[in-house]
């Protein structure tokens, strides 16, 4: 977040609730407006990243008419801007319309400080994370770092480290997990660097057969084989001047790896069949998901290529260990999938967001990738939901921890006097003793949480 105070509009027109807001978010620099009007001024002077949004307003305060005109207008004018609709208690119908129209969440009242301060600085904190990976996206141009999306971290510490190999001609290695998007960075480092007018050609190591993967890296010439009507160029001589990919380089046969180890030694390539040495100029750049020292333990990989191979190294960390990346991912996913799909969907439900940002992703942006597109398919209504991801585990919205502070506290409560009675063998005085409440408050309690019914 920004070092000075965000800006947080709160459009409310009881006085009261006006007062007891203004107060609550000390982080925030706190505007208020009391109509339709008024949001609107501010919204257009202030540009917030977040607005808290009562439906009931002036003229119509016992009714949603003008708050879901503000909503509109705010969205219409501020798509970016982080909408927190503020409802009447069970007033769940008014508030789902809302997060179809595309706000980001709702409040039921009565308001609990704390919990909606907890919602809004959430709400801020995603506004930033988009704004930052718009900024990137502009700062880098639209071919540098085209589609790598990030916010984190561990990812801008990714992206500084391309942006200094990608000039060089240094043989690179790219470490990461299936899925984590090695691809992307080599696209990177091509589009950055003096090689890129011209080509960049990927072969993945993994997915040719060992009798064809060296034809197809160094070529051969008409008659070296049956079948090989003509002489027939390899992928390294095809890149020459510019980069050549090997994809899943650590499952490269021991044979075929003597014969690259020879190329980026001397840059001289024969095709099979062939005498004539032919020079190659090209940038070599490998990837691959596997362990290589321990390939070379194994005796599987050659140390010598191990280090040619790997001048600079590149380790892409896996999506779980990029807070942040998951939710900005996958709401460029929806984007592109909606708008390929020829579909409505707007965003996520709050419960479907959460369960982006829990979940461990063990097949990394793919998976996210895939479970989004799917979801988008399958989506009924404006919004994706938690049952359109399915993600394993978290079908139950119970599961997760509760942001809810309520939820919290009993939480803590009930687990608390569990241990206690543990502790004592379900001696409730010195139960009560050790927790520092009276009898009658623990029995109290024990009644509430159904303990020992």
């Amino acid at each position: 977040m920004a070092d000075s105070k965000d800006k947080l509009l709160i459009v409310e027109d009881d006085p009261g609730l006006q007062s007891q807001l203004k107060w609550s978010f000390e982080n925030f620099d706190v505007v208020v407006a009391e109509d339709r009007e008024g949001a609107i001024a501010h919204l257009r002077r202030l540009e917030p990243p977040v607005v808290t949004l009562d439906l009931g307003l002036p003229p119509d305060p016992g009714g949603v008419t003008q708050g879901f005109a503000v909503l509109e207008e705010i969205l219409a004018l501020a798509p970016d801007t982080k909408v927190i609709v503020v409802t009447g208690h069970n007033d769940r119908t008014n508030a789902m319309r809302a997060i179809a129209m595309g706000a980001y969440d709702f409040y039921e009242k009565p308001i609990d400080p704390d919990l909606l301060g907890m919602t809004v600085q959430r709400a801020a904190r995603l506004y930033h994370i988009e704004q930052e990976n718009r900024r990137l996206q502009s700062v880098h141009g639209s071919s540098a770092l085209e589609g790598l999306i990030a916010s984190s971290a561990e990812m801008h510490k990714v992206c500084r480290t391309v942006e200094k190999l990608a000039p060089t001609d240094v043989s690179t290695l790219i470490l990461g997990e299936s899925g984590t998007g090695k691809e992307v960075l080599v696209k990177a480092l091509h589009n950055m660097s003096d090689r890129r007018d011209k080509r960049l050609v990927a072969i993945n190591c993994a997915a040719i057969p060992e009798a064809l993967l060296e034809s197809e890296l160094f070529g051969y010439e008409k008659g070296a084989f049956t079948g090989a009507a003509k002489t027939t160029p390899g992928k390294i001589e095809v890149a020459n001047g510019g980069m050549l990919f090997l994809d899943e380089v650590g499952d490269l046969p021991l044979p075929l790896q003597a014969k690259l180890l020879r190329f980026l030694q001397e840059r001289v390539i024969e095709r099979i069949g062939g005498r004539a040495e032919i020079a190659v100029d090209v940038r070599v750049v490998c990837a691959t998901h596997r362990d290589l020292p321990a390939l070379i333990q194994q005796g599987d990989f050659r140390e010598d290529l191990y280090y040619r191979i790997n001048e600079a190294t590149i380790r892409v960390p896996p999506l779980r260990e990029r807070q942040g990346d998951s939710l900005l991912l996958a709401r460029a996913f929806l984007e592109r999938f909606a708008t390929q799909f020829k579909r409505p969907v707007k965003g996520f439900m709050p419960q479907a967001v959460e369960a982006l940002e829990a979940y461990n992703w063990p097949g990394n942006v793919r998976e996210l990738e895939n479970r989004v597109k799917r979801a988008v398919i399958m989506a009924d209504g404006n919004q994706v939901t938690l049952e359109d991801l399915e993600l394993p585990g978290l079908a139950d919205a119970g599961e997760q921890e509760p942001f809810n502070l309520r939820e919290v506290r009993e939480r803590a409560e009930s687990q608390a006097i569990l241990r206690a009675l543990a502790r004592t063998d379900g001696n409730v005085s010195k139960t009560s003793e050790l927790l520092g409440v009276t009898r009658p408050t623990l029995y109290n309690l024990m009644k509430k949480y159904s303990i020992g019914d």
